[in-house]
């Protein structure tokens, strides 16, 4: 992380980390490089601590409080935020929004829970690293970006008509649990109804 980089507060996406048990560092080292604020869930904590990077606010039980006062110290000004397990997301995105910041990347939020984060995304801009996968939300329905020949993962509500149109033609589908599709490089436009999520692979 270079120190010479100068930005202001906020500016940045935060980087909120809430499992890290699929995450290597080398996955969000590129999101530190602009010295973002940084959240960490309890279930994460010895994880991130590993990679000896700093940490602003810490999500965790009261007991877990009481027990590791010296994080206080060892990470100042590190701040301790009470959020049970379940509540870890909900608290920390909260905590964000009140301190204006409107963008985050969640690490370690299972793909699958995305659809939960709808209203959320109207907002914040909100982005999951799910192991080697990287999602984006397409809020109004219609994305249009230049791929490299790749398969990307489209998440959406189950049965959602979605239009397809690149190099290989233009298709219409139902989303379905899994709807992974090869891309050809080049433009590939997608439509739908409402919002969906788009995957991508980033190793």
């Amino acid at each position: 992380m270079s120190s010479h980089h100068f930005v202001k507060e906020q500016q940045e996406p935060a980087v909120f980390i809430l499992n890290a048990d699929e995450v290597h560092f080398d996955q969000i080292s590129p999101l530190l490089e602009w010295v973002p604020t940084v959240l960490v869930a309890e279930q994460a904590l010895d994880q991130v601590l590993s990679w000896g990077i700093k940490i602003d606010v810490i999500l965790a039980s009261e007991s877990f409080q009481a027990e590791n006062m010296n994080l206080l110290l060892e990470q100042y000004p590190v701040k301790f935020l009470r959020a049970d397990q379940e509540k870890s997301l909900d608290e920390g995105l909260n905590y964000l929004m009140a301190s204006s910041h409107f963008a985050a990347h969640l690490v370690g939020f299972p793909h699958l829970r995305a659809l939960e984060l709808l209203d959320k995304t109207k907002l914040m801009d909100l982005t999951i690293l799910d192991g080697e996968w990287k999602y984006y939300p397409i809020k109004d329905g219609h994305f249009k970006k230049w791929f490299p020949e790749s398969t990307i993962h489209i998440h959406a509500k189950e049965g959602l008509p979605v239009e397809i149109v690149n190099e290989n033609g233009q298709m219409i589908l139902p989303i379905s649990y899994a709807t992974f599709m090869e891309v050809p490089e080049g433009p590939t436009e997608i439509k739908a109804p409402s919002s969906f999520w788009i995957g991508e692979k980033i190793r």
